[in-house]
């Protein structure tokens, strides 16, 4: 597939840690650079909250530090390695990502099937250079409507903040995940993350049992 090729050559391209290579990469990339600024110019960014990169499984960084440095510069938006944008590092920098994980690459979860059909959406919802509108766009609209509607959605405290996870019901092989949490007591939540999980109920036992922290790579 063209997209897939030129995510992968562009992730080959960002391989080499270098300002100038991340730059070209976000360029080469399948209209990532452009999705970018679109989402930055109506301040979609803002609906996301903070994340590092580095991977909660493998305790290694999923993105080279330059790619990480250009996405953020390219998307203007502060940053302190290896902490960033969610909603950025989520949609955009996990596209670009072949660091493996136990779950596989990152991009799976945008370009595999499984969590489209678990929100009830067309398997090639979230590809991104499918649709009219970004990556970005796409999945803040599916997160914060699972947010909202979920059947299933569990709430605490963590550190003064209110952490919200919402589980849709199985379509399919999976069930969507969806977390978000709020920079302070009494604010609205911002989107961490989303992604397919098979096992519903293994989540909601590790929720209910653990005292309450944060998860998913937040900050």
């Amino acid at each position: 597939m063209p997209g897939i090729d030129a995510l992968d050559e562009a992730a080959a391209l960002a391989a080499a840690d270098t300002p100038s290579a991340a730059a070209d990469a976000l360029d080469h990339a399948d209209g990532i650079g452009e999705a970018i600024d679109v989402d930055r110019e109506r301040g979609r960014f803002a609906h996301w909250g903070a994340s590092t990169i580095i991977d909660e499984n493998t305790r290694e960084p999923v993105l080279p530090r330059a790619l990480f440095d250009a996405l953020h510069e390219r998307a203007a938006l502060p940053a302190e390695w290896p902490v960033g944008n969610a909603g950025l590092l989520h949609c955009y920098g996990y596209l670009l990502s072949l660091a493996p994980t136990p779950y596989g690459l990152k991009r799976e979860r945008w370009l595999g099937g499984d969590l489209a059909r678990a929100l009830g959406l067309p398997d090639d919802h979230f590809v991104p250079w499918h649709g009219g509108s970004t990556l970005l766009a796409r999945a803040t609209d599916a997160a914060t409507g699972l947010l909202a509607n979920a059947e299933a959605t569990w709430s605490g405290l963590v550190e003064e903040r209110v952490a919200a996870v919402a589980i849709g019901p199985r379509r399919g092989a999976a069930h969507a995940l969806a977390y978000a949490l709020s920079p302070a007591a009494g604010t609205a939540p911002l989107l961490v993350t989303m992604f397919p999980v098979e096992d519903a109920d293994a989540v909601r036992t590790q929720l209910e049992g653990e005292p309450p922290r944060l998860r998913w790579n937040a900050v």
